[in-house]
């Protein structure tokens, strides 16, 4: 596995210094950028096509979330990392609706931002613990109707494994890979799978994983 290459996107320059002072002290990981607004992060993760986006939520001229979003366009090989002071239930589930799949405080950075970019370079997903709580107590109170009556028989096989893999984390070339099939086909079957189960995002796709009892919690 390649040394990850970093970008990093916050308002504080302190901050960016910090977080590039321990990233770096890693052997081999390289810092290849610095931003302090989510519209340079967009255009340097464009050009630069880092590995993995350290963003912060709260930026200047575009925010963190919209910048997630336009990096998962840009750039959807990069990871995002979202690296805030704030933490609360309805952020969690932004932030993985944006298509991060890391969440630290910076008040955890020191014990977990290592291990936060350890997982994403391994294309697995990372929470603080804090955070963790909050998504989980969020799967186990969204119990509405409409997830429990998912036309759940309508799923095919391969629908049903094609879930279960999104679920675990894994991309769509990674899911391609596995099943031995191209990623335009996973695509055009991920398609498929959330117009016939009515769900608009992967968080979504993972909560009805979980209640169907096709993925742990």
């Amino acid at each position: 596995m390649r040394c990850p290459r970093i970008l990093i996107v916050d308002d504080h320059a302190v901050v960016r210094r910090g977080v590039r002072a321990l990233l770096e002290m890693q052997k081999g990981w390289e810092v290849v950028g610095e931003a302090q607004t989510g519209r340079e992060g967009v255009d340097l993760a464009r050009r630069l096509r880092p590995d993995i986006v350290v963003l912060d939520v709260s930026l200047p001229e575009l925010n963190g979330l919209d910048a997630a979003r336009q990096i998962r366009r840009e750039s959807p090989q990069s990871e995002i990392l979202v690296l805030t002071m704030h933490h609360s239930e309805e952020l969690a589930r932004d932030v993985l609706q944006a298509g991060a799949r890391g969440y630290v405080l910076k008040s955890d950075a020191d014990e977990n931002l290592i291990a936060a970019v350890e997982s994403l370079r391994r294309h697995e997903p990372f929470l603080t613990s804090k955070v963790t709580e909050f998504v989980l107590d969020d799967y186990l109170r969204r119990t509405d109707a409409s997830a429990a009556e998912m036309p759940h028989s309508a799923l095919t096989p391969r629908e049903r494994e094609i879930i279960q893999l999104l679920a675990e984390g894994k991309t769509n070339k990674e899911v391609a890979v596995a099943l031995g099939v191209s990623v335009k086909t996973i695509e055009s079957h991920r398609a498929n799978i959330m117009r016939k189960l009515h769900l608009q995002s992967l968080s979504d796709l993972v909560r009805y994983a979980i209640r169907n009892k096709i993925v742990e919690a």
